[in-house]
């Protein structure tokens, strides 16, 4: 996975007022999630923008989560690109490790208007979506059929440290009317995370291969 450096700071108000105003300068609001665990109530210390937040119904325990703020021009390269990135997040003073998990967008204008951050452990699994990338020539695209990618991600479970920039998929004996399901994949050291029945690229019949295959049949 690439690496990514990116300065954030700590937001401590957190009102519609304060996030339009921000935005104004060219500032997105953001959340750090995945911190710390910690037993509620919770009476420790609490960093700048650090906040708790319940995780279970019973309001027994909780996660430690950062408002944070970065400017539009700095994550540009971060959100507009296909490749997924470990970030080198660096907050109050500190370096903590991140992946980019969500993104909002205004529907109209397509701004940016918030992001989630996840941050991570070389020790603890996280989900991911990873872009699939197709390898080789498929027998059934000689045969005169057409190859189609339906699922450019597929989600994996595994440490961050584990997850690669890309899932290469081979194709090379996908037939003519066949296709390839996520059940049928593997990939050493990570859990595929999609429906085993989702279909992941086929190669489908076309008007020529049909009529080349009904010329064969007479």
């Amino acid at each position: 996975m690439k690496t990514f450096d990116l300065k954030a700071a700590p937001r401590t108000e957190v009102g519609k007022k304060s996030v339009k105003a921000l935005r104004k300068e060219g500032l997105i609001p953001a959340v750090l999630n995945g911190g710390k665990i910690v037993e509620l109530p919770y009476n420790g210390p609490l960093k700048d923008g650090e906040k708790v937040v319940a995780i279970d119904s019973t309001n027994t325990r909780g996660l430690i989560t950062t408002d944070i703020v970065v400017s539009n021009e700095d994550v540009r390269k971060l959100i507009y690109s296909p490749d997924i990135f470990e970030i080198n997040l660096e907050l109050n003073g500190e370096s903590r490790k991140a992946v980019l998990k969500d993104l909002q967008f205004q529907p109209v204008k397509d701004t940016v208007l918030h992001i989630d951050f996840l941050e991570v452990f070389p020790e603890k699994p996280i989900v991911m979506e990873v872009p699939v990338q197709i390898e080789g020539h498929a027998e059934g695209v000689k045969a005169g059929g057409k190859l189609t990618l339906s699922m450019r991600k597929l989600k994996v479970k595994a440490p961050y440290t584990e997850i690669p920039e890309r899932l290469v998929v081979n194709v090379d004996n996908l037939g003519l009317g066949k296709s390839l399901a996520v059940g049928e994949l593997h990939f050493e050291g990570l859990e595929l995370m999609n429906a085993k029945n989702a279909v992941v690229c086929a190669v489908q019949l076309t008007r020529a291969a049909r009529g080349a295959a009904a010329k064969a049949n007479q």
